[in-house]
């Protein structure tokens, strides 16, 4: 049966006609800066979903912590107040130790080591963040972590004392066991952090470290490749079900390609920045063994721990990671 309704005076026939949806717009806060290849890397997910859409549903970054700081992120888009959010992985080790595994020393040092993890992590992460009403989208690794430092580092006992860096619960851990004093400084006010002389050391990619010009507040950065840290991109549950099943199709496909893309983006991040570190005048330089001793002996201790409190969920993915 035909419908007709007037409408400022004019009558529109509305039955049997599709009414498109309206446009939405998400807000997607991100913790980094827009050089930031993770930053570049969202924004072309942003586009690459607007474009599938046809403009059905923009995501406008909000880069830098202007939204929302990164601890409160993931908070964020689990109450609603933003549909989706990158963050790293492994702050939700508070949460539960199995967000942390890849934030474990010398657990997973090489990229292939690292596609292996995440692999073995992924099912385990689905489950705990659908506890959250959140959905994973994609996750992309930093390059290998180095240490950063205002003087050289020969042994883990040169740390002892030292103002250290930390973002989450397992590099505080870290920091205590090496001696070092646990400051947390996140990515925007490391600058500021280090020519106060809040912090004289941290462990972070070299793409962090040139994108605070580390060449302003410290000396040496030492090439230990602690671990390879994620960053995930989530989504609120409730959000992702309020769109229609091609705009979702739409964001899956885009993030499967912001994954694939975002890792290679990675691998070639690590040695064009570490040569931007050199020829900027830090003093990059292999580790000694002494240092790697030390360092992987704290790595074997926090593991150990790690695999009391991560429980059912830690052995689950660390047994699927060592097969």
């Amino acid at each position: 049966m035909k419908i007709t309704r007037l409408l400022g005076g004019a009558a529109v026939l509305i039955a049997g006609l599709s009414v498109p949806a309206l446009a939405a717009t998400w807000d997607m806060p991100t913790p980094y800066p827009d050089a930031t290849f993770h930053t570049k890397n969202i924004t072309e997910f942003a586009s690459d979903v607007a474009e599938a859409t046809d403009g059905g549903l923009e995501i406008k970054v909000h880069s830098a912590g202007s939204l929302f700081k990164h601890p409160e992120i993931s908070k964020a888009v689990r109450s609603g107040q933003v549909p989706a959010g990158e963050f790293f992985l492994s702050l939700l080790a508070n949460d539960n130790p199995a967000f942390g595994a890849d934030s474990l020393p010398f657990l997973a040092t090489s990229y292939d080591q690292a596609e292996r993890l995440w692999a073995a992590q992924k099912d385990v992460i689905d489950g705990l963040l659908d506890e959250q009403g959140l959905m994973a989208l994609y996750a992309v690794p930093w390059p290998p972590q180095g240490l950063y430092t205002t003087k050289e580092i020969n042994s883990v006992e040169d740390l002892a004392g030292l103002k250290f860096r930390t973002y989450n619960a397992t590099l505080e851990q870290f920091a205590n066991l090496a001696g070092a004093a646990p400051t947390q400084v996140e990515v925007p006010d490391i600058p500021q952090a280090f020519s106060t002389g809040r912090v004289e050391a941290m462990i972070t990619s070299p793409s962090t470290g040139v994108n605070s010009k580390a060449w302003d507040f410290l000396t040496h950065y030492t090439d230990i490749q602690a671990w390879i840290p994620k960053n995930i991109v989530v989504v609120n549950k409730r959000a992702f079900r309020r769109l229609d099943e091609a705009t979702q199709t739409a964001v899956l496909e885009a993030a499967a390609e912001a994954e694939a893309r975002g890792w290679e983006m990675s691998r070639a991040e690590t040695s064009s920045q570490i040569e931007v570190l050199k020829e900027n005048g830090i003093t990059v330089s292999e580790p000694s063994e002494e240092l790697m001793d030390g360092l992987r002996a704290i790595g074997a201790e926090m593991l150990e721990n790690w695999k009391g409190e991560a429980g059912e969920a830690g052995a689950t993915l660390l047994n699927a990671y060592q097969q």
